[in-house]
């Protein structure tokens, strides 16, 4: 098998972020396409939060390299502060140095005939970019989602960190990937000078082995449970008081509940691993909604997939200003198999994606009054059993093992570029 040095922050024991699970699949199902992964990810201590669920899931033959890293904001702190330079690009920064000297051993002993990086981790792209020019291989850069824009990072300091490395990134990778269309056209157009060949899109997806396994802890249900009781709606993942800011679903609830619409008796809502219950409980105080909305820790990750599959219905929170982003539990809710109702942008990817699957259970995130329209039709057709789900057969393209082939190609043609000259572009 061709090897592949996998640059990744986020990979098991870590918990609580969706990242996990691209660069987990793309590890094991690379292997069915002549590619042998090899891991450089970071020391347990630097994730805030560890679980053993996913530990199983790594292949026993794999080789995962766990270098030297801290948290700046919890290992480097005084009372709570630390210099800044301590944090740029971001709080992985002492990552650098132990990856590097891990990355290059690595690259003696396994002789890949690539490199790959994934952010949201601004250091993993750094790493990329350090071991591409001391190795001289080819480097696909996954960015996911946009790693800069006008306003992000908020920090002056921080953006010019990050938008270095970003140009970096984008003229010495023979590669660099987004999860969405949105996102690739806007480097393109940030980009002019750089082929078009070079962008490429793997949206993020599903595992089907992960749901065979929840749902078996489901008891083998392949959706909800047969009772009497209120229709259960389910919001899985972070809720950022910014991007998929909650509040005029709220205000639209409290209404619908003053007017005698819904109750306690009629629906529950689930805001499972929100990052920012503290927040949102004053808001469902202050509106009188702690009846309906239960704000719910974390689950193991085959626990929260079979949530999604035993839920009546599934809720996706996403603001205008993301409209170029997909957020990942979308691929997830598909798979599911359970009516969809997304708070978001008709003119976003987001939308587009669930019109493209027959979903037009869609409405602004912002507008309150529409959400309260939207809400009262959706579950109508919960109880009449006429809320849309996609076609299964439409939905299997975005199984992870189908990303993994896609990155298996991009592999291969990196490596025969004719036209890719490591170093070159500005740094």
């Amino acid at each position: 098998m061709k090897r592949a040095l996998l640059i990744a922050y986020h990979f098991p024991p870590i918990r609580g972020s969706s990242g996990i699970q691209r660069t987990l699949k793309f590890a094991t199902y690379l292997r069915e396409h002549g590619w042998q992964p090899i891991i450089l990810t970071v020391h347990p201590r630097a994730y805030a939060a560890t679980g053993e669920d996913q530990m199983a899931e790594i292949p026993e033959d794999m080789v995962v390299e766990r270098a030297f890293a801290l948290d700046t904001s919890r290992h480097l702190a005084i009372r709570g502060s630390y210099v800044g330079w301590l944090a740029h690009p971001d709080r992985y920064v002492t990552w650098l140095a132990g990856g590097l000297w891990s990355g290059m051993r690595l690259i003696r002993k396994y002789r890949p005939e690539v490199l790959w990086s994934t952010y949201p981790v601004a250091t993993a792209h750094l790493l990329g970019s350090w071991l591409q020019r001391l190795s001289g291989l080819p480097w696909v850069a996954d960015f996911r989602d946009s790693m800069t824009e006008p306003e992000y990072p908020r920090d002056v300091a921080q953006r010019r960190a990050f938008q270095r490395i970003e140009r970096q990134a984008v003229h010495r990778s023979a590669r660099v990937v987004f999860t969405t269309p949105g996102a690739r056209a806007m480097y393109a157009q940030r980009y002019p000078e750089v082929p078009d060949d070079r962008w490429a899109i793997i949206p993020n997806g599903y595992d089907e082995d992960n749901f065979a396994q929840a749902l078996g802890e489901a008891e083998g249900s392949n959706g909800p449970p047969m009772e009497d009781g209120p229709l259960r709606l389910v919001h899985a993942g972070a809720l950022y008081p910014s991007e998929r800011d909650p509040l005029p679903f709220f205000r639209a609830l409290s209404r619908l509940q003053e007017a005698g619409r819904i109750g306690p008796d009629r629906l529950r809502i689930v805001l499972r691993a929100t990052g920012h219950d503290a927040h949102y409980k004053g808001l469902l105080d202050e509106l009188g909604l702690t009846g309906i909305v239960e704000l719910a820790p974390g689950l193991p990750y085959a626990e929260a997939l079979a949530e999604m599959v035993a839920a009546d219905g599934l809720l996706l929170f996403q603001a205008a200003n993301c409209n170029h982003q997909i957020p990942a539990k979308l691929y997830e809710y598909l798979r599911a198999q359970r009516p969809i109702l997304a708070l978001t942008d008709s003119a976003g990817d987001t939308a587009a994606t669930l019109r493209n699957l027959g979903i037009d259970t869609i409405f602004p995130l912002d507008d309150d009054k529409a959400i309260e329209r939207g809400l009262t039709t959706f579950l109508d057709a919960l109880n009449g059993d006429r809320a849309p789900v996609a076609p299964m057969a439409d939905v299997q393209c975005y199984s992870r093992r189908a990303g993994a082939a896609q990155l298996a190609t991009l592999f291969e043609e990196s490596m025969n570029r004719a036209d890719y000259y490591p170093g070159s572009g500005p740094i």
